[in-house]
């Protein structure tokens, strides 16, 4: 015979739990991470005078660079070889570079033409366009407040356009070539790690890249190792504050929960927008500044909306382990 309550699960499997361990160093990571990214617009500005085009191009071969010494450093390579066995994955992989390369060439153009703020703006509606992804690709069910949310995001839009006189296009590519590349990445989800999935995406652009750096030494030349050498090093740094970044957040996810890295994601918009506006003074008219503020509404009613629903679901999981022990006990009252 069983004693009583012998198979009554134990105060850890009642109590919520403890934060892991790693979620300090998870936070760590991701506030590492979003800080690199929005500290960006100062670095490419300071690549000058190398063209939008030349710095993604050194910004693509360089990251390769970083990433084979990072496998050659961690001895990765027999893993990053297995990745080859799979034909469809590393057309997927082929997928998400091309889509990286149109954010990454589309942000350093709007860098070094004086558009940070409109830049900040795309990743701005990034998670807004990430659930209309959602709506339309994986065919999700939004709840009332995701709606809201986004046809605030619209009118927002709509109200950007009529103040620039066009719709605002490099927010727009930035978002939906971001979101895009999510959605890709997250089909391949633990098959790729961060390192091999950046080598194999730069594999991917490197004939890209080489013809654009043929173009740029034809029209306005190459600056790469004709000029001052601290600016070499800064083009050859371009792969690495790319990578570094990219590797941090992926460790990140791993050590913290979604909700966690929904609101940390804000720290890189709002870090543009700040050097946009006060350190290079780029103009806030009233109409961008009510279709910036009509973006932040929506966000501010997805992040609430975020938190209720991570709450409900917590809630949930407390009613189903009271509702286990429960069970349990009843099953031990009846065996004794």
């Amino acid at each position: 015979m069983r004693r009583p309550g012998q198979n009554l699960p134990g105060p850890s499997s009642v109590e919520s739990a403890p934060p892991s361990a790693g979620v300090g160093s998870g936070a760590l990571f991701a506030v590492g991470a979003y800080l690199i990214w929005g500290l960006l617009p100062i670095y490419f500005l300071a690549l000058a005078p190398s063209s939008a085009f030349e710095i993604v191009a050194w910004r693509v071969i360089f990251s390769l660079v970083f990433c084979a010494v990072l496998i050659t450093a961690v001895r990765r390579w027999r893993s990053f070889g297995s990745v080859f066995r799979e034909p469809r994955l590393i057309l997927v992989m082929g997928v998400a570079g091309v889509l990286i390369y149109v954010n990454w060439q589309t942000y350093v153009l709007a860098t070094t033409s004086g558009q940070v703020v409109e830049a900040s703006l795309g990743y701005f509606i990034n998670p807004i366009v990430t659930i209309l992804l959602g709506v339309f690709l994986l065919h999700e069910k939004l709840r009332v407040a995701q709606w809201v949310a986004l046809g605030i995001s619209g009118v927002a839009v709509v109200v950007l356009a009529v103040g620039y006189g066009a719709p605002p296009w490099i927010a727009l590519i930035l978002a939906f070539s971001f979101g895009l590349y999510g959605l890709v990445k997250k089909q391949v989800g633990p098959r790729i790690d961060a390192v091999n999935g950046l080598t194999l995406e730069s594999l991917w652009l490197v004939p890209i890249v080489v013809v654009q750096l043929c173009v740029v030494g034809a029209t306005t030349g190459i600056t790469f190792g004709h000029g001052d050498p601290w600016h070499t090093a800064a083009l050859v740094g371009a792969g690495v504050v790319t990578a570094v970044p990219l590797l941090l957040f992926a460790s990140a996810s791993k050590r913290l929960p979604l909700t966690y890295m929904g609101f940390i994601q804000y720290l890189t918009p709002i870090m543009q927008f700040i050097i946009g506006v006060f350190l290079l003074g780029e103009p806030m008219p009233p109409e961008r500044l009510a279709g910036f503020a009509l973006v932040w509404l929506a966000l501010i009613i997805l992040s609430v909306d975020l938190l209720r629903q991570a709450r409900r679901n917590r809630r949930g999981d407390g009613l189903r382990i009271a509702n286990d022990i429960r069970t349990a006990h009843s099953e031990n009252t009846l065996e004794t």
